[in-house]
């Protein structure tokens, strides 16, 4: 079911970005008076169709629609989508209505500066989505983030063989002090980070970071997990130790001699101990004390812990605007940060470039608006971001060859563009390649 729920989530989303993206072409192409002869949402590769409003029961129901100049519909793989625009080369590769005469409603007979704007249609349609979702989320829910400052970290395997330990609490990436604790991992990643200065106990370490493990970094989930001091807010009703004489602020610091200063620390220790009584090590009031406790079957004691407190905002409509277009912005740049990753083959970030399978395992296994609209939103910036690259076959590398041509005042020949079309497709090809072996890999190991 929760497969189900996942799986769900990410055709929605990949529909919802293809028709927003498509649909920025779609609008600059109407608006300069070029013809659009197919309009996808996902491929329809041989022709087979899931829906089409110039054949098949679509068209019946809805007859006036197949007069239309353009064929909406829905193919049968879930790949993308495309809006075939006339007099175009595109992944169509239908190079054979290009032998005809220029037609003065084909994309090819317009204006260099009109060509660019409808090929950059969709990325600003992509762009313009998150600024708006941006907008939303701030607006309903504000936004809410644990503070580094004043917070310690509880390593993994990466973070210890670099040099970290477990409730360090981290200072400063060379000159730049982190703010928000949910981006350290991030922020190490992205920012070239070659010193790590961490508070360990009274001392100032300096933790030089290799660069080679920042594949690692991008592969690896929570290496900078929060330490949770073991300190009792309340004892849950109904525990074993409801009796015990546990009080709020009580710190338990050993569990039968065995030191658990995090709560992450004490978990394998009540594993252990299910179904018993312990001895607890508290911490009250700065005098040392110890408690007999009892470990219900499933190894916890049956209390709740002080979590750490998290600094929220609450944004009006109106100051919800610049704090999306602001967020947008660094959602942009850092996303920018992470490819320019992918391609320093030295760093094997590549080894983190994902498919629809790490999609997936972003969403919610049930549904969350909160989280849809906020993964929604990140997805579309990273498709804009993604056409933006100057590749044949994307977006980005039709918008360079049309910089080339009003630059230049030279337009290239469309034998060329079809040969560029070809090899960008083999490209894309093997990033998706890449992609799926990496998801494949990562499910195997």
């Amino acid at each position: 079911m929760v497969i189900l729920s996942k799986v769900i989530q990410v055709i929605l989303a990949l529909a919802i970005l293809i028709v927003i993206h498509e649909a920025g072409h779609f609008t600059f192409a109407k608006l300069f008076g070029i013809r659009v002869d197919k309009f996808f949402l996902f491929f329809d590769i041989g022709g087979t169709k899931l829906l089409s409003t110039k054949e098949g029961w679509f068209s019946k129901l809805f007859p006036k629609l197949k007069d239309s100049e353009t064929e909406y519909g829905i193919g049968w793989l879930p790949l993308g989508g495309y809006c075939k625009i006339c007099g175009m080369i595109d992944e169509s590769m239908d190079l054979e209505s290009l032998k005809n005469e220029p037609q003065p409603w084909e994309f090819r007979t317009k204006k260099a500066w009109q060509r660019l704007l409808v090929m950059a249609g969709g990325v600003l349609y992509n762009f313009i989505f998150a600024i708006i979702a941006y907008i939303c989320i701030l607006a309903a829910w504000g936004d809410a983030y644990l503070k580094n400052d004043g917070n310690y970290i509880y390593v993994n395997v990466v973070s210890y063989d670099m040099g970290f330990r477990n409730g360090d609490r981290i200072l400063r990436f060379d000159n730049y002090v982190p703010e928000d604790f949910s981006k350290l991992q991030a922020d190490l990643a992205r920012r070239n980070v070659k010193k790590a200065v961490v508070l360990r106990g009274t001392d100032t370490l300096d933790i030089y970071i290799d660069r080679s493990r920042i594949g690692d970094v991008l592969n690896t989930p929570m290496i900078f997990d929060l330490a949770v001091p073991f300190v009792v807010d309340t004892v849950m009703e109904g525990s074993l130790n409801v009796e015990a004489g546990l009080l709020r602020g009580d710190r338990i610091t050993m569990i039968d001699s065995i030191s658990v200063p995090f709560v992450q620390d004490s978990r394998p220790v009540l594993a252990e101990k299910a179904g018993t009584t312990v001895c607890a090590t508290i911490l009250r009031d700065g005098e040392q004390m110890s408690l007999p406790l009892q470990v219900d079957t499933a190894g916890r004691i049956g209390v709740y812990m002080i979590s750490p407190q998290v600094t929220s905002r609450e944004y009006s409509f109106f100051s919800a605007i610049p704090a999306g277009f602001k967020l947008t912005w660094e959602t942009v740049s850092g996303y920018v940060k992470d490819l320019k990753l992918v391609a320093t083959p030295e760093t094997q970030a590549y080894k983190s470039v994902g498919s629809f399978i790490s999609i997936g395992q972003v969403f919610p296994s049930a549904w969350d608006w909160y989280r849809f609209i906020n993964i929604l939103a990140l997805l579309s910036i990273m498709l804009g971001v993604m056409n933006l690259l100057p590749i044949p076959g994307l977006d980005g590398g039709h918008i360079l060859f049309t910089l080339y041509e009003i630059v230049s005042g030279r337009k290239p020949s469309d034998k060329f563009l079809g040969i560029a079309q070809l090899v960008g497709m083999f490209l894309l090809i093997a990033l998706m390649v890449l992609a799926f072996g990496n998801d494949i890999g990562r499910l195997i190991h």
